[in-house]
């Protein structure tokens, strides 16, 4: 073979590789769910050679952007209200909406000298921030006024409140001092340092985690097979391991 006749065939040869940029998940995703999606992101790329990479942020903010027509391929949002809507708009195709996760709050005090050990002694005079997201926006936020309002301490604890834009960021006040104790995910908590509290769900709305397909996904097939791990029985053993509770298995 000529080195002509040689260098076109390497050439043609180079065309056959699928450019890996292309063939990328791009995940948006409720910041709770940072650690659990990470792993399952490792396990799924492992399996199938799709690479995934997430956009984190509050629910109602990722599902504006989606809206809006951010570039992504599936949604994976903290609640049901905003996937339901999004599917009933035509950006999500409502027949790959399904419930994946129900979210375990927690009250997460890093420091234990603090010695906040029931969620009533965050009414104590020596306990002076903490860090809830923002009801309007994180549907933990909205759980944990909720909380506090069912165990009569809301009008007593409201003054030493402070409001992070994610469930993320309310425990990244706690992490850095800057707040005593965090309403957060459990999820996000479940491997830190400190003391670590399960809220009750019976004192406030079940946090029914949702996700969907974009329309506009130029990847459907892999939205497809990541959806459906997600939902399969390496994705529920995951979620199960790192502090969700699960939906009725599909049939």
């Amino acid at each position: 073979m000529s080195r002509r006749a040689l260098l076109a065939a390497l050439a043609l040869a180079g065309c056959r590789h699928s450019d890996p940029k292309a063939s990328t998940l791009h995940v948006a995703a409720a910041s709770n769910l940072m650690e659990v999606f990470r792993e399952i992101a490792k396990r799924f790329t492992a399996l199938t050679g799709t690479p995934v990479t997430f956009s984190f942020g509050s629910t109602a903010q990722l599902a504006k952007q989606c809206e809006d027509g951010a570039p992504y391929d599936l949604f994976a949002a903290a609640d049901n209200e905003h996937v339901t809507a999004l599917g009933g708009k035509g950006v999500l195709l409502p027949s790959t909406c399904a419930v994946y996760a129900r979210g375990r709050l927690a009250l997460w005090i890093p420091n234990p000298e603090i010695g906040v050990n029931v969620i009533a002694d965050l009414a104590r005079p020596d306990v002076r921030v903490i860090s809830i997201a923002s009801p309007k926006s994180a549907p933990y936020g909205r759980a944990a006024v909720e909380t506090l309002k069912a165990l009569n301490l809301w009008a007593r604890v409201e003054p030493k409140v402070v409001y992070g834009t994610s469930i993320s960021m309310a425990k990244q006040y706690a992490a850095s001092g800057n707040a005593d104790a965090a309403f957060t995910a459990y999820s996000l908590v479940l491997r830190e340092r400190g003391t670590i509290l399960p809220i009750n769900e019976q004192l406030h709305g079940r946090i029914e985690q949702s996700l969907g397909i974009l329309k506009s996904s130029p990847h459907l097939a892999e939205a497809n097979r990541f959806r459906d791990f997600l939902l399969g029985k390496d994705g529920r053993k995951q979620l199960a391991m790192l502090g969700y509770l699960l939906p009725e298995a599909r049939s």
